[in-house]
């Protein structure tokens, strides 16, 4: 193991070291060509990348250096590429994710989501499923899967264990109920409680010890052999072969949902942070994208995916019984789904009430919402016609200042004389103690601090982005993007939904190889200068491969939240290709009928916009 982990790491030096060397002839040969010389900067990020030679924030700094050594964009110029309007976007948004995990408001939802849905295994994957999806709309996919798994895996093993005890507890009841009814048909008095603890530990015993027996001479039979070989491969982690298959639905799915609620909105995955900010950067004159409109374009994507998604997950790992399954009639239920239903209510029992701090944390939950979407809603005036200057105010603007407020905003009930103090002191020594908070001799200490927001800010992604911006304005500044961009002329006989086609299924295989956001860095440029070459609107193009970029749900390396399923050891990368294949097929469907159906109106795709040409006038200038 020492000499491979030695080869690896000496290949990677050999690409950090070999790959600009090989590359370097590109801009020798031609010195005076700044696009041959951005090409060289281009391919050497993007091996790097997907290599992951280096970190994926570290490869992000080589346009910072290069582009001022060739020419192509003074170093003033690269470094206010580094930092955007997204940026503040993502900081604010990262506060208020930090006081939803402080406050333990996430486990919250997920636990009465996955209450309101059962225990019935159907119901319970799609409950997980519900909650997951909901929450990956605002926080990051791999902190919600990183915090939704714990909850999934004591569910499975309470579902694994009491399977046994719930036999056990079955026949002890019905054995000491016919114990009872001898004993008062005979006339003699009932006993007491300790004369039937003394019954039900005979019976355990007898009951255990006929049971061996008739293993003993199950064993003795031949025709038996092949049965008990099956059933040994489930006796170390499952007791059955269905418990496995749940296992696997289960686990699946909370990662291919956390995928798609990232898709709802701007802030739910870097890659729609990274098209947002390079779609305004190349088209400032377009005011198609932001929340509102994200939103409406991919709840019913997000919807269509997470039904088909759990049908399909069903149907290949638990059968085609969903009366079964997904029946919420108490009557139907066994004893170990009511027991699975107990642990679940008694891990919501321990959270304790509704905190004041969790009660913050909702009303700016719901308040950034609100703002997002009432800002532009685009068929009535929003929030920012009440002010004479337009264009200065964004989804920015909303995050950063309710993410400040949180720094501000006591975490303990302020004390009013005029409503009591004793009680409000009360009620926040409840808070404290159902949550678990340390004694702070600050009684004005705020929600979150900085040290709570360090620990969830993604700098690496800040980075990222930033140098794919980098990338996009030296391909725009150096003539790059036309370049490209006259290379495919000869796709222009195709229809604008093939060329789309294309594009999703291109990037759909790339990113499951390459990372999400190294992928839609390096396409989204190509995207843009083809769509202007064949005259096609680029959201027809750029939107759906941006959410296609999400779909690297085959293998463990395909994103962070298929390596966190994938440690819990329930599935193998088997049933991930079998199963991610499936979903990819749902999701590229489900955007490809999107974007052809209410994206026309919606973003008015039947035609070419004006604001591309002024775009490129005002880059030629």
């Amino acid at each position: 193991m020492g000499m491979l982990w030695s080869i690896w790491r000496a290949r990677k030096l050999l690409l950090v070291i070999l790959i600009p060397l090989l590359l370097l002839p590109l801009p020798v040969l031609y010195p005076d060509s700044p696009e041959a010389q951005c090409a060289y900067v281009l391919i050497v990020t993007a091996v790097y990348w997907v290599s992951e030679a280096v970190p994926l924030g570290a490869a992000a700094m080589v346009p910072a250096f290069l582009f001022p050594l060739f020419g192509v964009l003074k170093a003033s110029e690269v470094a206010s590429e580094y930092f955007k309007d997204t940026t503040l976007l993502l900081i604010g948004v990262i506060c208020l994710a930090a006081s939803i995990e402080k406050w333990n408001l996430h486990k919250r939802i997920a636990l009465r989501m996955v209450m309101l849905a059962g225990a019935k295994p159907g119901m319970l994957v799609l409950g997980f499923m519900c909650c997951t999806v909901f929450l990956s709309m605002w926080l990051s996919n791999t902190s919600t899967t990183a915090m939704v798994m714990p909850i999934a895996e004591a569910v499975l093993q309470q579902l694994i264990n009491t399977s046994l005890e719930s036999d056990v507890e079955l026949t002890v009841i019905t054995d000491t109920d016919s114990i009872e009814d001898a004993y008062t048909t005979s006339g003699s008095p009932k006993y007491d409680e300790n004369e039937k603890k003394q019954l039900e530990m005979i019976y355990l015993k007898e009951n255990a010890a006929k049971k061996n027996q008739c293993d003993q001479k199950m064993l003795t039979g031949p025709e038996r052999q092949n049965q008990i070989k099956h059933s040994n491969e489930y006796s170390s982690k499952y007791k059955t072969k269905h418990d496995h298959m749940i296992c696997k639905c289960l686990s699946l799915s909370i990662t291919y949902a956390a995928t798609i609620g990232g898709l709802m909105t701007i802030t739910g995955t870097s890659t729609n942070l990274i098209f947002a900010e390079q779609f305004n950067n190349r088209y400032p004159d377009s005011r198609s994208i932001n929340f509102g409109t994200w939103f409406v374009f991919s709840f019913p994507i997000a919807i269509i995916m997470l039904v088909l998604t759990w049908i399909w997950m069903h149907w290949l790992f638990l059968g085609c019984n969903f009366k079964e399954t997904c029946s919420l009639s108490k009557k139907r239920k066994t004893k170990r789904e009511e027991m699975s239903e107990r642990r679940i209510q008694e891990e919501y029992e321990r959270l304790g009430p509704f905190s004041y701090p969790e009660m913050v944390t909702g009303i700016f939950f719901v308040l950034m919402t609100l703002l997002w979407f009432t800002r532009e809603p685009g068929f009535v005036p929003g929030w920012t016609s009440l002010f004479e200057r337009k264009g200065y105010r964004t989804d920015a603007t909303v995050s950063i200042f309710l993410g400040f407020l949180l720094f501000l905003i006591p975490a303990k009930k302020p004390s009013f004389p005029c409503f009591g103090k004793i009680n409000n002191d009360e009620e926040s020594a409840k808070d404290s103690k159902n949550l678990n908070i340390s004694k702070d001799p600050n009684p004005l200490a705020p929600l979150i601090n900085w040290k709570d927001f360090q620990k969830h800010m993604p700098w690496e992604i800040v980075i990222l982005v930033g140098g794919g911006y980098a990338l996009a304005a030296g391909c725009k500044v150096s003539g790059l993007s036309d370049w490209i961009g006259r290379q495919m002329e000869p796709m222009s006989s195709l229809p604008p939904w093939a060329v789309t086609l294309i594009a999703c299924l291109l990037v759909s295989v790339v990113t499951e190889f390459a990372s999400n956001p190294a992928t839609i860095t390096v396409f989204l440029p190509i995207l843009s200068t083809l769509s202007e070459t064949l005259m096609i609107n680029p959201l027809y193009t750029l939107i759906p491969a941006t959410m296609c970029v999400s779909f690297a749900v085959m293998l463990p390396v395909g994103n962070p939240p298929n390596a966190i399923v994938f440690s819990y050891g329930h599935c193998q990368i088997q049933d991930m290709v079998k199963a991610g294949f499936g979903v990819n097929v749902i999701g590229v469907a489900a955007v490809m009928l999107a974007i052809t159906t209410w994206g026309f109106p919606l973003f008015q795709l039947e035609q070419f916009p004006n604001w591309v040409s002024s775009s490129n006038i005002t880059g030629g200038l």
